[in-house]
C-alpha cells in the first residue's frame, strides 16, 4: 500500500473546528479589505480632479493669440477648476468620514440585533452602489459639487457596517490567547486593501478616472454575495446541524396484525451549547425523540450604549483612537496629493509610491500586536509607538525634501508608528474590552463596544483630512505641526492606563497556585 502524501498528512492534522476557524479568519479578513479597497480611490483620484497644468515652458513658442488659447485650456474636471479645490477636495473627505463617524455608533447598536451575515451582506452591496456611482459622474459629466458630497455622504453611512460586524465574528472565533499577534495579522487587511485599492484605482485615473471606483464598487459588491453563502457567524451556528435518523418500529397487535412505525430521532449532540438545557431524561440507546425535545434558552440582551460607556478603559481608548485615526486617515487622504506636490511625481507614481504607508503599517500593526502580547500591556504599547510617532512625522516632513530614496524609508518608518496603536485599539483591545469581566460572559457587547472605539475614531478620521485641507494652502508644514500635535493627545489620553499597567504587577504563577490551595 502506498504511503500517505505527507501533504495530506498535514492537512488531516487539523480537526473541523480548526479549519472553520481558518476559513473565517481568511473570509473577514478579504471582506474587510474590500471595504479598504473601495474607500481609498478618492485619494489617487484627487491629484486628477485638479491637475497643475503648465505650458510656461511653450508659451514662448507661441503667439500672443495662441498663448490666450491655450491659457484657456482647462485640463481639471469642474468644479475642482478653481483655486479652492483644496477646501472643496477636504469637503469631499469630511462628508464621508462625519457621516462615517454617525453611522458607526447606529451599526453598532444594529448589528448587535441584526444576523451578521445578513447585515454585511446590504452594507457590502450599498457600498458598491455608492462607488460604482461616484464613479460614473466621469461618463455621465457630472460636474456637480453637490452630487459627489451627496453619493459621499451615503457611502460613508453603509460603510459603517463592515467594522463592528468582521470585529464581532472574529472575536466569537478566536480567545484570548495570543489575541494581539492573530488581530494583528488579521487587521493588515485594512493596509493591503489600501495597497490594492491605490494599485486598481492608480491604473486608471489618467486615462479614465471614473473606473478606478466602477472596478472597486464592483468588488465589494461581488465579496459581499460570498459573504452571504459562506459566512459563520459563531461556532456554536455549526452545533445546531444535527443528523436525523429514523427508526422502524414493528409490533405485532392483539387481532395479530404486524404494524409498522416509523419516527424520526435526531443523535444527541455532546457538545451543548451551554445556553441551552434539556428537559427530558437520557435515552439507553443514545437516541432522542425530536418531538420529546424541550429546549430553554437563555437570552442575553444587548448592552446599552452608556453600559458599554462604563466599562473600564473605553472612554481612555475611544478619545485615544480620535486622535490617532485623525494622523492614519489625514495621511489615508491627503498622502498621494502631498507627494504629488513636493516630489512633482504625477498621479499613478505618487499613488504607487504613498502604499509604502500602509506596507510599515502592516508591520506596525503586527509588531505591535505581539509586543503586548508578550508584556500583557496593550496602553503602554500603544503609548511608546504614540511617542516615537511625533518625531517621525517631522522627520518625515524634513526628508521628504531630500529625495526619493529618503522619503521611502520615512514612509514605511511613519506607517509603523502611527497604524501600529490604530490597529492595536481597534481589534485587540475592542476584543478585550468587549469581553470585559464586568459583562459576566455577555458576548453581545463585543459589536456596541467596538462601534463606540471606532466611532469615536472616526471623528477624527472626519476631522483631520478637513483641517489638512484648509491647513495646505498655507503650507504643508502646519499640516504636520498639526499630526503631531494630534499625536501628544493621542499620548496624553493614555497616560493614566499606562501609569496603571505599570504600577501593576501580576502575581506569578506559582503564588497563584498557592492561593487557590489555600
Amino acid at each position: 500500500m502506498a504511503s500517505i502524501p505527507p501533504g495530506i498528512r498535514i492537512l488531516s492534522s487539523f480537526t473541523r473546528d480548526q479549519w472553520y476557524r481558518a476559513f473565517t479568519f481568511v473570509l473577514t479578513f478579504l471582506l474587510y479589505t474590500s471595504y479598504h479597497l473601495s474607500r481609498k480611490p478618492i485619494s489617487i483620484v484627487k491629484s486628477e480632479l485638479h491637475k497643475n497644468c503648465s505650458f510656461s515652458n511653450h508659451l514662448d513658442a507661441f503667439s500672443s493669440q495662441d498663448t490666450l488659447l491655450v491659457s484657456s485650456v482647462s485640463c481639471s474636471w469642474k468644479p475642482f477648476d478653481k483655486s479652492n479645490y483644496k477646501q472643496l477636495l477636504g469637503a469631499m473627505d469630511y462628508s464621508f468620514l462625519c457621516a462615517y463617524a454617525i453611522g458607526m455608533y447606529l451599526s453598532g447598536i444594529i448589528g448587535e440585533r441584526l444576523p451578521i451575515r445578513y447585515f454585511l451582506t446590504f452594507g457590502m452591496q450599498a457600498s458598491g452602489f455608492f462607488t460604482c456611482l461616484f464613479g460614473l459622474g466621469y461618463f455621465y459629466n457630472i460636474h456637480n459639487f453637490w452630487f459627489y458630497i451627496c453619493v459621499q455622504v451615503a457611502n460613508g453611512l453603509v460603510q459603517t457596517t463592515g467594522w463592528p460586524s468582521v470585529v464581532t465574528c472574529i472575536g466569537n472565533w478566536f480567545g484570548k490567547g495570543r489575541r494581539g499577534l492573530i488581530m494583528g495579522i488579521w487587521n493588515s487587511h485594512t493596509s493591503v486593501g489600501n495597497i490594492l485599492g491605490s494599485l486598481i484605482a492608480g491604473y486608471w485615473v489618467s486615462t479614465s478616472w471614473g473606473l478606478s471606483f466602477i472596478v472597486p464598487g464592483i468588488t465589494i459588491a461581488l465579496m459581499g454575495i460570498v459573504c452571504f453563502l459562506f459566512l459563520i457567524e459563531h461556532p456554536d451556528d455549526l452545533k445546531y446541524i444535527s443528523k436525523q435518523t429514523s427508526l422502524e418500529i414493528t409490533k405485532n397487535n392483539e387481532n395479530g396484525f404486524t404494524c409498522t412505525k416509523t419516527l424520526t430521532y435526531k443523535e444527541d449532540n455532546k457538545e451543548e451549547n451551554p445556553d441551552t438545557e434539556l428537559l427530558i431524561p437520557e435515552q439507553g440507546n443514545g437516541l432522542t425523540p425530536v418531538h420529546q425535545v424541550m429546549v430553554v434558552k437563555r437570552e442575553l440582551l444587548a448592552i446599552s450604549f452608556i453600559g458599554a460607556l462604563r466599562i473600564p478603559g473605553v472612554i481612555e481608548f475611544s478619545l485615544c483612537l480620535l486622535f490617532a485615526k485623525l494622523v492614519s486617515y489625514t495621511f489615508l487622504f491627503w498622502l498621494p496629493l502631498y507627494i504629488t506636490n513636493t516630489a512633482h511625481l504625477d498621479a499613478k507614481r505618487a499613488g504607487d509610491l504613498s502604499t509604502l504607508f500602509d506596507v510599515g503599517g502592516i508591520v506596525g500593526g503586527i509588531l505591535a500586536g505581539v509586543i503586548s502580547d508578550k508584556v500583557e500591556k496593550r496602553a503602554t504599547t500603544c503609548g511608546v509607538m504614540l511617542l516615537l510617532a511625533a518625531p517621525s512625522l517631522y522627520g518625515f516632513s524634513m526628508i521628504s525634501e531630500l529625495g526619493l530614496g529618503p522619503t521611502i524609508v520615512m514612509l514605511v518608518i511613519s506607517g509603523c508608528l502611527v497604524n501600529g496603536p490604530y490597529a492595536l485599539i481597534t481589534t485587540a483591545v475592542s476584543a478585550d474590552l468587549g469581553t470585559h469581566k464586568s459583562l459576566k460572559g455577555n458576548a453581545r457587547a463585543l459589536s456596541t463596544v467596538t462601534a463606540i472605539i471606532d466611532g469615536t475614531g472616526s471623528v477624527g478620521a472626519a476631522l483631520g483630512p478637513l483641517l489638512a485641507g484648509l491647513l495646505s494652502p498655507t503650507g504643508w508644514n502646519n499640516v504636520f505641526y498639526m499630526l503631531m500635535a494630534a499625536d501628544t493627545c493621542a499620548l496624553l489620553l493614555l497616560s493614566r492606563l499606562m501609569l496603571k499597567e505599570l504600577t501593576t504587577t501580576k502575581p506569578k504563577t506559582g503564588v497563584l497556585v498557592a492561593l487557590k490551595e489555600h
